[in-house]
């Protein structure tokens, strides 16, 4: 157990001697600020790295990450995460990737208890119970639970957009879209769900806050 701690700081240390060795002010940059152009909203698990999916440098994804890349209206973290990078960094996109695969998706298909995760998975299982003639008619199970997990990322986006942060954004002129992936573990590949939204004209009126 030692071992693999201390191995952890030499792995620290030689990151830092490589980082330095291709650019010495690699360090005195980054501490300068960040202006990243992306949100990313992911899936806790360990296989999903959100900047090595896409190449993305350090300094250029802010990240957030729970179980299953949910988006919940009472969420005060996800929520001062998506304030703060709406409104302060001033990000242009927002990426909610699941992944193929995802336990907490597939936990949220069964009826067997995992814990205090119970709670937050009933969330998903809300969404289940949204789309469940379609999901039901899918016989194939792995077939039904990747189409699931396409789902789940599709109403991330929407949850995400009828925050009163990014109708706010919208309303103030600022340019900012949402989208939907979702990452294949056995592929390395991103699948595009081509929800992309810009404005709340996408939205039930009944979402669409006009007092802002």
């Amino acid at each position: 157990m030692r071992k693999f701690y201390e191995q952890l700081l030499e792995n620290n240390k030689e990151w830092v001697e490589k980082s330095l060795a291709l650019d010495p002010n690699y360090f005195a940059d980054l501490a300068k600020g960040q202006t990243p152009p992306l949100l990313w909203i992911g899936c806790s698990d360990s296989r999903v790295p959100a900047n090595e999916i896409i190449g993305a440098k350090p300094g250029e994804v802010f990240v957030h990450r729970n179980i299953a890349n949910m988006v919940v209206h009472s969420d005060m973290n996800m929520l001062s995460v998506l304030d703060y990078a709406v409104n302060v960094l001033k990000v242009k996109h927002v990426i909610v990737c699941g992944h193929y695969g995802c336990g907490g998706v597939k936990a949220a298909m069964g009826n067997m208890s995992v814990g205090i995760i119970d709670n937050w998975i009933r969330h998903i299982k809300d969404e289940y119970r949204l789309h469940d003639k379609y999901l039901n008619s899918i016989e194939d199970e792995t077939e039904r639970f990747n189409a699931f997990v396409e789902i789940n990322a599709k109403e991330q986006v929407y949850n995400l957009a009828k925050t009163s942060i990014v109708q706010g954004a919208w309303k103030n002129g600022q340019d900012l879209m949402l989208h939907g992936w979702v990452y294949g573990l056995n592929s390395g590949f991103v699948t595009d769900l081509n929800v992309n939204i810009a404005s709340n004209a996408e939205l039930d009126e009944v979402y669409q806050l006009s007092n802002l």
